[in-house]
């Protein structure tokens, strides 16, 4: 059978193109289910239900010469291209590797300047696991956040010394490059890619769709979304930090400023130029992005809710999450909570609460 055309640059349809590339002696789920999810994102709810369906992804697959690559346990992944002919995309997965780096760039000497090149021409990039190290030789995490498997963490801090490694996340995304923690973490570096491309609406249906969790942020601890636009603030960077650890607390300028070294003005000023939006806008944001998490994962009453992100007042709760939302704390529940669903969902009833 011939190889199917990819598609043309100049396609102006609405689908979102997704390049997953197979690497030799890697993990073949972490090819797969990238495919699956970006397949079933818009489509397989809607399937499910007997509504209308909405692909919202094209994918496509591609080893870099083009023939079939054998991963763990001898199983074999036929890729539909060679890496010379995805001229363009939007979105690049690179899939877990082997364990061997010193052979990386004599092994692919081709995958390094094409991810650089994909790359300048606008695509998102996004490594997994061990395939992060791609990433890393091709230079496209100097000076960035990025993660990898706890493993590796140790060789590739010192074989990359200049990537600013955050090894308990795990999904980092930094400048238009995305990196995750471990081999499941390619769930979640998927489903994190559907809700940035698609809103969270989407995202969550396609989990529920597949059962499967919502992204988890860091291997350890508890993390929300990053809430910003990538900038080159360092001393913002470390504010930010801060707020996402401390969210739930009463936090001051004065002690972000601190934090960052400049006086309670002079941040405010940088605070907003580097992030787009002032400090006390941008600790609600995390607050509700926690509020979403708790309201989707567990059965804890909005009061508790409430209380762990940080207010007193639940009505005022209730009145912020609605303004950031468009629903109340309980109809968010009801309509995103619980990740299975039993027959009656699957024939149009409503999610489960």
């Amino acid at each position: 059978m011939a190889k199917p055309k990819p598609p043309r640059p100049d396609d102006k349809d609405a689908l979102i193109d997704v390049t997953v590339i197979f690497l030799r002696d890697g993990y073949a789920s972490t090819a797969i289910a990238p495919i699956e999810i970006f397949h079933s994102a818009g489509r397989l709810w809607g399937m499910l239900r007997g509504e209308r369906q909405q692909p919202r992804f094209r994918v496509r697959t591609a080893s870099v010469d083009g023939k079939p690559v054998e991963s763990v346990g001898a199983y074999g992944l036929v890729p539909e291209f060679a890496l010379a002919d995805i001229k363009k995309t939007d979105i690049v997965v690179l899939s877990a590797s082997g364990w061997s780096l010193d052979e990386r760039a004599v092994r692919h000497p081709i995958l390094l300047p094409w991810l650089r090149k994909m790359r300048a021409r606008g695509a998102h990039i996004a490594g997994i696991c061990s395939g992060v190290g791609y990433l890393a030789e091709a230079g496209l995490l100097d000076g960035r956040e990025a993660t990898t498997h706890w493993g590796v963490a140790d060789v590739f801090r010192a074989r990359y010394p200049k990537v600013k490694w955050q090894v308990d996340q795990f999904v980092t995304e930094d400048a238009g490059v995305l990196c995750s923690g471990g081999v499941y973490a390619a769930v979640d570096l998927s489903l994190y890619m559907v809700e940035k491309f698609c809103g969270r609406e989407v995202a969550v249906r396609t989990a529920k769709a597949l059962l499967l969790s919502m992204p988890r942020s860091r291997q350890s601890g508890y993390a929300v979304t990053p809430l910003s636009a990538p900038h080159s603030d360092d001393k913002i960077k470390i504010a930010e930090e801060y707020l996402r650890q401390h969210f739930d607390r009463e936090v001051t300028i004065e002690m972000l400023a601190d934090k960052a070294g400049m006086s309670p003005r002079n941040f405010i000023r940088h605070f907003r130029a580097a992030t787009g939006r002032p400090p006390g806008a941008y600790i609600r944001s995390l607050r509700i992005a926690a509020a979403r998490d708790l309201l989707e994962r567990g059965t804890i009453s909005v009061q508790e809710v409430c209380r762990r992100v940080g207010y007193e007042d639940v009505g005022f709760f209730r009145a912020v999450f609605k303004r950031h939302t468009g629903m109340t704390p309980g109809e968010y529940r009801e309509t995103f909570a619980g990740l299975t669903f039993d027959r009656g969902e699957l024939a149009g009833g409503r999610a489960s609460a």
